[in-house]
């Protein structure tokens, strides 16, 4: 029997909008048709902590949470994210990295250093493994805080989500006065698969 529900891991810090992500998921999951289950976990998010979302839709969904081995995506704001949790992901899954680095506490003490070839490591784990510096081609787009959605535009364009419908979510989830910054956002990420 075929997996009939698509697992999504979304991981960041506090800020970098993966909730907001998640929701559009969910929306875009909603209006596909798909029964739709999200859960949201934030460890100190206002203080720069982890932040993680699970999307899981298909037929028939019966729980919120991916099981460690299970997710077809992991979806990183934040390389060290990634890494952290890596081991969610299936091994023939997806893992798509925002190449930004945000220091942890423990790094910005001293008391430990940032992980040095962090997407390497993860790329011998998970050969299908994409680096996007979508905070650069938001800033491009008008702010970089729209990084989330270039992501969001990766993660379209490789899981086959239908573009009217996630333009759709982002005109109806994202603040009227930044729409259309998130809608360049969205169509520079899904550009990064085409070419």
């Amino acid at each position: 029997m075929s997996k009939q529900v698509t697992d999504i891991l979304i991981v960041g810090v506090g800020g970098q909008g993966t909730l907001l992500t998640s929701r559009i998921l969910a929306d875009v999951a909603v209006q596909m048709g798909y029964d739709v289950k999200v859960s949201e976990i934030h460890g100190m998010a206002q203080r720069g902590g982890s932040v993680v979302t699970q999307v899981r839709y298909g037929k028939k969904v019966y729980s919120p949470i991916i099981k460690k081995g299970d997710a077809d995506i992991l979806l990183a704001f934040e390389k060290l994210e990634a890494a952290r949790w890596l081991d969610y992901i299936k091994p023939d899954g997806m893992v798509i990295i925002n190449d930004e680095r945000v220091d942890p506490l423990p790094v910005m003490s001293g008391k430990v250093k940032y992980p040095e070839d962090i997407v390497d490591k993860i790329q011998n784990l998970i050969p299908n493994t994409r680096l996007i510096n979508a905070t650069e081609i938001a800033g491009q787009c008008g702010n970089a805080r729209a990084a989330n959605v270039v992501l969001v535009g990766v993660l379209a364009a490789v899981a086959g989500l239908p573009v009217k419908e996630m333009e759709s979510a982002i005109r109806a989830l994202v603040p009227e006065k930044a729409i259309n910054i998130n809608l360049k956002a969205f169509e520079e990420g899904m550009k990064i698969i085409a070419d």
